[in-house]
């Protein structure tokens, strides 16, 4: 009866379903939560690091107390449904950064709510410190898809801290509780890694005037150790998703969302593509400095960039900038799961109706140059645009002597402005002369 349910929910651990990354905070932060009596569920999600082995990962989990691990393939989810709306919307945050874990974020977190839901969990865990932004991130993003969750953030918690207050203790509780660590030393600075960028932070990179090592990178090539060659591709969008990349130069097509990303990756990796170093404003208020490879990325971002400029209405591109630089904001805040985001995700989509056609562009030792443009919803006419033919053909009814009276009504502004500042001008200068000979009469 009910007094037999009270009992058995009264002995049941509660559950806890920790994002798990098999490195030594989140090995930590398990047995930790197992101390405490929680039942540790580990969720380790595949969103393309490299060089990962996820079995090894599980086993490490179940070594260290884990009841259960899942391990999630997103990598054609986090494509299709978080990079693909950000190349549509030319996302970026603050004119340089282009938002490769603040993407993955909401990916990660929306699979560990389905997880702790399909599980009867009522608690979340990660290991994000307590000064970044993927706490918020994870939280907000748990928040808004299951407000019943409570999460536990151990790098905020008071008695973590007091245990934890550096590397030493972590390593220390370590081995006292038999979790494997890797042998390989600690490098100079934290990573984050997926399939769309490799993030590289802290360290020995917090001194903003230490250059990034030659061998730390993972995604690209020094452009100048890069090919003497260029290589040629083309790109092709529907509705301002990629749909096929071809490779003009050593002949090969890729057309799965999945497969053609990571073909990107690898030949904009070969040519030393998309490499940024920055300091960059955090959510909670703190500057960070940070060294990005974004190699596909950044291919299509130029890209798409150029076929809006064949394909899109000057208002629509006007109003589509401001849509992009607030994409950039809400993703990297936190917001994706958003009403406000759902608004400018359903405008970028409206504006791409008419970005369906191909890009040529040249890939050489860090660059990309687009080298040809064409569509079949071309706003741009060659006629129309001509400095040899008048006028555009009857359809458009553009008469050069038109431009006179356009010059003349758009000046009337520009002269009201400039004859009151004159006036402005002329009345201070007036004053100042006029205080002068007062002074000049007292004396």
């Amino acid at each position: 009866g009910v007094a037999t349910e009270t009992m058995s929910e009264a002995e049941a651990k509660p559950k806890c379903v920790l994002a798990y990354s098999g490195g030594l905070d989140t090995s930590v932060i398990l047995v930790w939560l197992v101390e405490k009596g929680y039942e540790v569920i580990c969720y380790c999600a595949n969103v393309g690091q490299h060089d990962e082995d996820f079995s090894e990962v599980e086993a490490k989990a179940m070594k260290c107390g884990a009841s259960k691990v899942y391990i999630e393939d997103l990598r054609e989810d986090f494509v299709v449904n978080y990079v693909w709306p950000a190349v549509k919307s030319n996302a970026i945050y603050e004119t340089r950064y282009m938002l490769g874990t603040s993407l993955a974020r909401p990916c990660i977190a929306k699979k560990q709510v389905e997880i702790a839901q399909a599980e009867g969990a009522k608690f979340l865990s990660h290991g994000a410190t307590g000064k970044g932004n993927d706490q918020v991130r994870f939280e907000m993003c748990a928040q808004a898809l299951d407000a019943s969750l409570s999460t536990i953030a151990p790098w905020r918690d008071a008695e973590f801290l007091e245990k934890f207050k550096g590397r030493t203790d972590l390593l220390n509780y370590a081995a006292e509780h038999g979790i494997p660590v890797d042998a390989t030393p600690k490098a100079p600075y934290s990573v984050d890694e997926n399939l769309y960028h490799t993030s590289y932070e802290s360290g020995m990179l917090e001194d903003t005037m230490v250059g990034p090592l030659p061998e730390m990178f993972k995604m690209t090539v020094d452009p100048k150790d890069a090919p003497d060659a260029a290589e040629e591709l083309c790109i092709e969008f529907v509705k301002g998703v990629p749909v096929k990349v071809t490779n003009k130069t050593n002949p090969k097509e890729e057309t799965s969302p999945l497969p053609l990303f990571l073909y990107l990756n690898e030949m904009a990796g070969k040519h030393g593509i998309g490499r940024i170093d920055i300091c960059e404003n955090r959510f909670v208020g703190i500057k960070s400095r940070g060294v990005y490879e974004t190699p596909g990325g950044t291919i299509l971002r130029e890209a798409h960039l150029d076929l809006e400029g064949l394909c899109m209405d000057r208002e629509v591109m006007r109003i589509r900038d401001k849509l992009s630089n607030e994409f950039g904001i809400l993703a990297y805040n936190g917001f994706w799961f958003a009403p406000e985001m759902e608004l400018v995700m359903n405008s970028v989509d409206f504006s791409q109706r008419n970005i369906t056609g191909e890009v040529h562009l040249e890939l050489y030792k860090g660059n990309v140059t687009i080298t040809g443009r064409s569509s079949a919803t071309a706003l741009y006419s060659a006629d129309l645009a001509s400095m040899d033919i008048d006028g555009g053909g009857d359809a458009f009814d553009y008469d050069p002597s038109d431009a006179q009276g356009f010059i003349r009504i758009n000046s009337v502004r520009l002269k009201a402005y400039n004859a009151l500042q004159r006036k402005l001008a002329a009345e201070a200068a007036g004053e100042n002369g006029n205080g002068s000979a007062k002074r000049q009469r007292t004396d």
